[in-house]
């Protein structure tokens, strides 16, 4: 991604404007650089949970690069200097941190991110320098920070960690979020109203900062519904749970009644 498009989905997201993304967990470029050019605002590599390790990162943001439309962004695997910066320098334009439960925790990874004098970013930039340019405050212009709300002390705290400053917006985790009020399980039908009302409190705290807020979800209709709610960027499912939705579906069509009768 060009440093002028970079600055505009940064500009875009401060600015609470929608924005559209999808989730990516396969250690897959290629695919991933086809997903890149559909016209998705952005596409994210998840370094938590995914099954992809630092090559694959590396390799994945190349990837979306390449097709000049989609902004790459990492879910790092933990809120610390490391994980932070190593997604950044690898090319990454904003950061996705799991696991935030005060403002303290937010406080740290923007610090992570941002070079002196706003944080301790230790200087390697590698591939994000010829994406932005070698000069920390040209990054820190251009480096987003969300912290996610996904466990009870993060929903308890939303309001204080949504006013950190330099924090540019706040991430849903829906799976973890819907255990954190209670649910046996994610998509838990027990706590749909309790889980409801976190998601607006989360969406109305990002709004009254004046910062974004995201939410994963598992279908565009979803994201939809999301973004009519009063969340400002939405990421749709995962190329893993759609590569195996659209393969039991295209088997289903083959052993239909239609697809098996003898002739």
């Amino acid at each position: 991604m060009t440093s002028e498009l970079a600055l505009e989905f940064a500009r875009k997201i401060r600015a609470r404007e929608q924005a559209v993304g999808y989730w990516a967990v396969l250690d897959a470029p290629v695919a991933t650089e086809r997903i890149g050019r559909l016209g998705y605002d952005y596409v994210a590599l998840d370094a938590q949970h995914g099954l992809l390790g630092y090559s694959g990162v590396l390799n994945g943001l190349m990837a979306i690069d390449a097709g000049h439309t989609a902004a790459g962004m990492v879910r790092v695997e933990d809120n610390n200097l490391t994980a932070i910066g190593k997604a950044l320098d690898a090319g990454a334009v904003g950061v996705i941190v799991p696991l935030v439960n005060t403002a303290a925790d937010a406080a740290a990874a923007v610090a992570a991110a941002k070079y002196p004098p706003m944080g301790g970013r230790s200087y390697g930039p590698m591939r994000s320098a010829l994406r932005i340019g070698p000069k920390p405050a040209d990054s820190n212009a251009a480096t987003l920070v969300f912290a996610m709300i996904e466990t009870p002390d993060g929903l308890a705290n939303v309001k204080e960690i949504c006013a950190t400053p330099g924090l540019d917006g706040i991430y849903v985790g829906p799976s973890d979020l819907a255990i954190a009020v209670g649910g046996a399980f994610p998509g838990d039908p027990a706590i749909e109203t309790e889980f409801n009302v976190a998601l607006e409190t989360i969406a109305e705290a990002a709004a009254s900062a004046g910062i974004a807020a995201g939410i994963h979800t598992a279908a565009g209709e979803v994201a939809a519904l999301r973004l009519r709610q009063g969340y400002t960027f939405t990421t749709v499912a995962s190329d893993l749970t759609h590569l195996e939705q659209i393969a039991k579906a295209h088997l289903d069509a083959a052993r239909s009644d239609a697809g098996t009768k003898e002739s």
